[in-house]
């Protein structure tokens, strides 16, 4: 059973940020620091990318754990009250995910997704990122 009265889990679910979340300022700040410069949230392409690089025709989607659902990833555990509404939740949310990354693809963009679980190591991120802009 929820410890929180429906009210004030409401109100903690909506102030959850969508935009300038701790993993994304993590990533922005490494591609700055390797030099990429790049715009935010553009909402000209499908899905609002978090990071978009024009010129290298590249986005990143930083993905939430919990939210999009990273399959076998200690952070995307699902709550043990409202089960169902969670499932279809995360559900919808992997859905989305797949259809914007497909229409940005088809658009001509290189999509890369980043998940949370992967900001927590630096080193290995800084990496991966160096990679995948340069590439």
């Amino acid at each position: 059973m929820d410890t929180l009265s429906r009210e004030r889990r409401s109100a903690l679910m909506g102030r959850v940020r969508q935009k300038g979340t701790t993993p994304e300022l993590i990533v922005r700040r490494l591609a700055h620091r390797l030099g990429y410069r790049f715009r935010l949230h553009r909402r000209d392409l499908p899905g609002t990318p978090d990071v978009v690089f024009p010129r290298l025709r590249k986005v990143i989607l930083v993905h939430g754990c919990f939210w999009h659902g990273h399959r076998g990833c200690r952070l995307a555990t699902i709550p043990k009250t409202r089960t169902d509404f969670w499932l279809q939740k995360i559900e919808t949310n992997r859905e989305r995910d797949a259809r914007v990354k497909l229409q940005l693809k088809r658009d001509s963009w290189n999509v890369y997704a980043i998940w949370e679980c992967e900001t927590r190591n630096i080193p290995l991120l800084e990496r991966r990122l160096r990679r995948l802009l340069t590439h």
